[in-house]
């Protein structure tokens, strides 16, 4: 059985707590490695590995940084195919869907790459009689990530390169149940030129997490995960005087207006909401009919979920593949199960599906879920799992209630003709990222990710102009150069310009 230690100081390291996890293949159900779970003397050693090595790359010149960021970015994207392969095998996504995931990772590092620009501060010339006052933005120090398994390239690609670039090191702790993509990326970073210590990963549970969070060498923590974890997360690592970012959970709604063409909305949003599983925290999982458009919305996306072929995540013609675990599978049943019993219809029932020589993988099919009520569990819970659920509205302005009375607030897609509909829509919505005929409004690499409500802690999103914002702190300099023997001209009132 393969064995995941972890990276520390440049080099794999060997777990020593004794302590480790399983990891599957979901397609097939069959354990493929054992990870190693990190100790919080495991944790220190990381930390202490990046501290040393801090003071060094913080000094580093802005071009030493960005040749190193251009290089790392030629190795992800000659290896594209390889880190797809090792997604798709530990995650289950589909192949061509693992491939998307690492290009929207290399267009953070891209955005990186012009850290030189990212980082110009201000000058003010002779703010007061010979006084020049101007700004710029420095390192915080360690900073650490602990990120998810919907998507174990990207979303640590949100953090690592744009801390590195702005001169921090860094603590990385991926999921437990697809830690490889994480490994493979430390031996890129190593490859590019990057310095001993200054990218580290450490494998492991709530043991490390609660490690990092404690540990007083961390400046500052970037999350992405569950509300109830964003919450847990931000609260503890705040308590200890950090900064914190803390992504949470979605439930994210698509409006459908009866003005809307039925055909291209009903495409976008089964993909939407059955890509990769339905295991993206911008997944659509609630669609809103809005007056006449119920019925034959339903029916149109009825016969596309239908259509969609499941199927293991290495074949190419799969276009869905299995979710993450076997207790995964079980959670999303269990809801399909219990939407039944409270009186919602099943439109498509996905929980019977069998895929030929895949009989033990963790499938789930598409599943559309109509008639279904605010009130109902299928609804207010975050699923993570392919199942849609569909809601009925009178008017535009009821969507746009019904989705602002949600507590969270991370995503939401308006299908419509209208621009005036639009234009109402994007205003009146509690939403911290919004699609117009757009499904899935993941903003590009120059703009920040993250959303309002329970689904966002912290006032800084990630990556984009708030990245840069989060893994720096200003310094404002007044600076003068009085000329040799000058009188000081110095008083005891407050300072003023003159």
């Amino acid at each position: 059985m393969r064995v995941i230690g972890h990276w520390t100081g440049g080099k794999p390291v060997e777990g020593t707590s004794g302590r480790s996890g399983p990891v599957f293949d979901p397609a097939t159900g069959e354990q493929t490695a054992e990870v190693a779970f990190a100790s919080a003397e495991e944790v220190d050693a990381a930390v202490q590995a990046a501290s040393e090595a801090f003071e060094r790359w913080s000094g580093s010149s802005l071009s030493t940084r960005a040749k190193t960021l251009f290089s790392f970015r030629e190795l992800v994207n000659a290896r594209t195919e390889e880190l797809a392969g090792v997604v798709s095998d530990e995650h289950g996504k589909v192949i061509s869907d693992a491939r998307g995931e690492v290009q929207r990772g290399l267009e953070v590092v891209e955005f990186a790459c012009g850290i030189p620009q990212l980082l110009k501060g201000e000058y003010s010339d002779q703010v007061s009689t010979g006084v020049d006052m101007f700004s710029y933005r420095q390192a915080l120090g360690v900073v650490c990530g602990i990120t998810p398994f919907n998507f174990p390239v990207m979303v640590p690609m949100w953090m690592h390169p744009i801390a590195i670039a702005c001169g921090n090191t860094f603590v990385l702790k991926p999921s437990e149940r697809d830690p490889s993509a994480s490994m493979l990326i430390a031996e890129l970073w190593a490859e590019a030129g990057l310095p001993d210590g200054v990218f580290n990963v450490v494998n492991g549970d709530k043991v490390a997490v609660d490690a990092l969070l404690d540990h007083p060498g961390i400046s500052a923590v970037s999350f992405v995960g569950s509300t109830p974890i964003a919450r847990y997360v931000y609260s503890r690592g705040s308590a200890t005087g950090k900064r914190v970012q803390a992504l949470g959970g979605a439930k994210n709604h698509a409006v459908v207006l009866p003005d809307a063409d039925l055909d291209f909305a009903a495409d976008h949003v089964v993909a939407a909401a059955f890509g990769s599983a339905g295991e993206r925290c911008m997944a659509i999982s609630a669609t809103v009919a809005v007056g006449e458009a119920g019925d034959a919305l339903v029916g149109v996306l009825r016969d596309k979920g239908a259509g969609i072929r499941v199927g293991p995540g290495r074949d190419e013609q799969s276009e869905m593949g299995p979710v993450i675990t076997r207790d995964a599978k079980q959670r999303i049943v269990g809801y399909i199960d219990r939407s039944e019993q409270s009186g919602a219809r099943l439109a498509l029932d996905g929980r019977g599906i069998r895929i030929a020589g895949h009989e033990n993988g963790f499938f789930v099919g598409p599943t559309i879920i109509d008639q279904v009520t605010p009130a109902m569990e299928v609804y207010r819970d975050e699923i993570f799992g392919p199942v849609l659920s569909v809601l009925r509205a009178g008017t535009a302005d009821e969507a746009i209630a019904l989705i602002n009375a949600n507590p969270y607030g991370n995503g939401t897609a308006l299908f419509t003709s209208s621009g005036e509909a639009a234009r109402r829509f994007h205003r009146g919505v509690k939403v911290g990222m919004i699609g117009i005929n757009v499904p899935i409004p993941v903003p590009m690499a120059y703009y920040s990710f993250g959303g309002w409500k329970d689904s966002l802690f912290g006032e800084r999103r990630v990556h984009g102009p708030e990245g840069v914002s989060f893994y720096t702190r200003a310094k404002v300099v007044t600076s003068r150069w009085p000329a040799p023997k000058a009188s000081t001209g110095a008083s005891y009132h407050f300072p003023t310009t003159t």
